[in-house]
């Protein structure tokens, strides 16, 4: 009967230099965690205040639009080309 070696193989000691680097991709992955769920729970929070408004605005209703402003880059251009 042939038995096999089934033992795991060996793993050699991590150097000096793979060590920070694995606990800095760590903490990477942790703070790109934490970011992502600073994005979420604003957006949370805001569906559900608007989910449900105290009472109903009526300031805003009756408030009169503001004037525009009319921008630069709207007023005529100068035409300079030459008319043959």
């Amino acid at each position: 009967m042939n038995l096999q070696n089934f033992s795991p193989p060996e793993v050699p000691k991590p150097t000096f230099l793979e060590n920070p680097l694995r606990y800095g991709l760590f903490l990477g992955a942790i703070f790109q965690l934490i970011c992502v769920l600073a994005l979420i729970i604003p957006i949370l929070k805001s569906h559900e205040a608007d989910a449900e408004p105290s009472e109903p605005r009526s300031a805003d209703v009756t408030r009169k639009p503001k004037a525009t402003v009319p921008s630069v880059n709207n007023r005529p251009k100068k035409e300079t080309k030459k008319q043959r």
